[in-house]
């Protein structure tokens, strides 16, 4: 364990000054739309200085052996998914327009994490295992729970959970009628099941099997090969 963690010491100090710095930015900094001075706009670039060099010296063989694409790319895009969109949700004036390009930039966002994923290495299985535990999360109803806890409502309407989720049109069409608010709870359970399961299910099961795979030499590489580091099959091949 001491030896891991001096190896990766700089990657950890990086990551702390990153969350410190993001820390002092949102929680100390005025949450200001214009910049005041420069000294103001340099250090609220910190936090992503200091997460790219963190990110660029972060340990892929410990990562791999611990699986934690399962887990961090998940939890980044729930980040965005279940606080920033509820915010913006929260304090738009033109609902319906800006939903709709949400629910489109939502997919889309989930495909560049996945891509990024994929161009740095990541196996197939990993690639279906995020990519569709993030889109459960998305037609979970998290965003809608989300958007009614996170948020300091004033309206009565919203200030506590509605008894009847007559908005969730998504769980409408599979229920063939609004949900109750425990309706909506059970939905929502069933997607964070689905998710574990997808995040927690052996490999084999993501991956197609091999009577649908191409020939060696010509098909895609397989789950073992492209695990391996990029550099690891140049040299071989």
């Amino acid at each position: 364990m001491s030896q891991v963690l001096r190896r990766n010491a700089t990657f950890l100090v990086l990551m702390a000054l990153a969350a410190g710095c993001a820390a002092v930015v949102w929680f100390v900094l005025p949450h200001d739309r214009e910049v005041k001075s420069l000294g103001i706009f340099l250090f609220k670039l910190l936090p992503f200085v200091f997460a790219t060099e963190a990110i660029a010296r972060l340990d892929v063989e410990l990562a791999r052996r611990l699986h934690l694409v399962r887990i961090l790319i998940p939890a980044a895009f729930c980040v965005f998914f279940l606080y920033f969109v509820p915010k913006i949700f929260f304090y738009l004036d033109d609902f319906p327009t800006v939903y709709y390009h949400i629910l489109v930039l939502t997919p889309i966002i989930i495909m560049s994490l996945t891509l990024a994923y994929r161009l740095g290495g990541g196996t197939p299985g990993n690639v279906r295992r995020i990519a569709y535990a993030m889109l459960l999360i998305m037609v979970s109803g998290l965003e809608d729970l989300a958007f009614l806890k996170v948020n300091h409502h004033t309206d009565p309407q919203w200030a506590t959970i509605p008894d009847v989720w007559t908005w969730a049109s998504h769980m409408t069409v599979f229920l063939g009628h609004p949900p109750t608010k425990n309706e909506a709870f059970a939905f929502i359970a069933v997607h964070v099941v689905l998710v574990i399961f997808v995040l927690a299910a052996p490999s084999r099961w993501l991956t197609p099997p091999q009577s649908l795979r191409r020939g060696r030499h010509t098909g895609p590489p397989t789950e073992a090969a492209a695990a391996e580091p990029v550099e690891a099959r140049t040299t071989r091949i």
